[in-house]
């Protein structure tokens, strides 16, 4: 399964007045990074960027000014992320403002079964949060100390990190950090080697002893219709 880890920035918080100004993605193969990245900044026309964006990404209209409009990198964009399923912390938001940009283009929106929310999947594993990117680094150990704002490729590398640990894939993190972060040139060519575990020849015995058993039916039997164990039996 291929996937896209990716976040953007933007110049405000409406999909529908602001614009996409910078979008970073990771490239992951079965949960596991493959070195491919994808960075663009992009001028957002006559929409300036509101302040409390700015203090949020940095990113200046003065900065902006040479970069080119959406509309020139949508086909790197889409090539990139064909066939891939899209991860976003906070996915609506992004979601809300890719779909924005491909539909003043003329473009199919992109459908929500193909996109996955990672904030979601954190709520749900840790209901009592926080949830949010930097809380979910000091919860897994990542490092984040270089993260003094957001940046759409750097959040993407941490992201990609988070979620990997989200799902149990601890060895794929440690993998990312080397490749991604260091972006090495020959990390096309590396190929991730999946080492199987050893199977057992025999099953181990099981552990419940008949005593064991006997002990608990006659429990049940003394609860009588109502334990919840009768369920299970029938």
């Amino acid at each position: 399964m291929r996937e896209i880890i990716f976040d953007t920035e933007t110049t405000g918080l409406d999909n529908r007045a602001d614009r996409v100004i910078e979008i970073g993605g990771i490239e992951l193969e079965n949960h596991f990074p493959t070195g491919r990245t994808f960075h663009v900044y992009i001028n957002p026309g006559d929409r300036k960027v509101h302040p409390d964006a700015l203090a949020v990404h940095g990113i200046t209209d003065e900065f902006l000014a040479g970069k080119p409009l959406f509309s020139a990198i949508v086909e790197e964009l889409q090539a990139f992320f064909k066939g891939a399923r899209w991860v976003a912390h906070n996915a609506n938001f992004d979601m809300g403002f890719i779909n924005a940009e491909f539909e003043r283009l003329g473009i199919a929106p992109v459908p929500a079964d193909e996109v996955l929310d990672t904030l979601a999947l954190a709520r749900r594993k840790h209901p009592m949060g926080p949830n949010s990117l930097d809380a979910l680094c000091r919860r897994y150990g990542i490092d984040n100390s270089h993260r003094t704002k957001h940046g759409a490729l750097l959040d993407s590398e941490l992201l990609a990190e988070v979620y990997i640990e989200m799902i149990g894939g601890r060895q794929a993190a440690l993998g990312l950090g080397v490749e991604t972060r260091q972006k090495r040139s020959d990390q096309d060519e590396r190929d991730d080697v999946l080492i199987p575990l050893p199977v057992r020849e025999h099953p181990l015995p099981p552990r419940i002893t008949e005593e064991d058993l006997a002990k608990h039916a006659a429990m049940v039997g003394k609860i009588g219709a109502g334990a919840i164990w009768n369920k299970y039996g029938e």
